[in-house]
């Protein structure tokens, strides 16, 4: 009987095929492929933080036209908070891998190990983990509004190493209005945009 709850218990934590993630801002909505298959453990502690709420509320701190959108800082509630771009999950928390069903660890800083397996380049509409350096990705990250090959974790022409775990497939032109939005001198929307939800469709 508890081997046979057990096995249930895992069975709930997989997803079948890549989810979609839909994104629904105070500027519209997109949608996005997660890419599961191969990247479990960026998608997972992603997945993870869109499961517990995590993304609701927040808003997009960084702001670069022919750049990308940052976004995912817990600090950013208060869309014009100094703390903006420093923070992340709760240290020694967990996610799950959601392709075997093991629950993993974030480390102390609340940061999971850089996935440099799959080499998936950081498009047009990719998103892509947001690091202050190796193994220090937690719960922000980014959308790439031009091809920012430099940025991938396999082109060695500059230190930068930020792995793409999906790509958005619907509502691009969402994501080039919200570039277009006028910033301030630290790339901050001057209108606040809202993050309203994250859910998995």
């Amino acid at each position: 009987f508890l081997s046979a709850v057990t096995f249930h218990h895992k069975q709930t934590n997989k997803m079948a095929a890549n989810p979609i993630v839909i994104f629904n801002t105070s500027m519209g909505s997109f949608k996005a492929e997660i890419y599961n298959d191969k990247m479990p453990l960026t998608a997972g502690n992603f997945l993870s933080l869109v499961k517990e709420g995590f993304y609701n509320d927040l808003h997009f701190h960084r702001v670069i036209k022919d750049f990308m959108l940052q976004f995912g800082c817990p600090h950013s509630k208060d869309p014009k908070s100094r703390q903006n771009g420093t923070g992340g999950p709760a240290p020694n928390s967990t996610f799950t891998n959601f392709v075997t069903g093991e629950t993993l660890k974030r480390d102390a800083g609340g940061s999971i190990k850089d996935e440099h397996t799959a080499k998936i380049s950081n498009e047009v509409g990719t998103l892509s983990m947001a690091n202050a350096g190796p193994n220090s990705g937690g719960s922000q990250f980014f959308v790439n509004t031009v091809h920012n090959a430099f940025l991938d974790w396999f082109d060695r022409s500059t230190e930068s190493q930020h792995p793409v775990f999906g790509k958005v497939i619907e509502g691009m032109d969402v994501v080039k209005k919200i570039e277009a939005t006028p910033t301030d001198g630290n790339d901050n929307p001057r209108t606040p945009v809202k993050m309203i939800s994250v859910t998995i469709a």
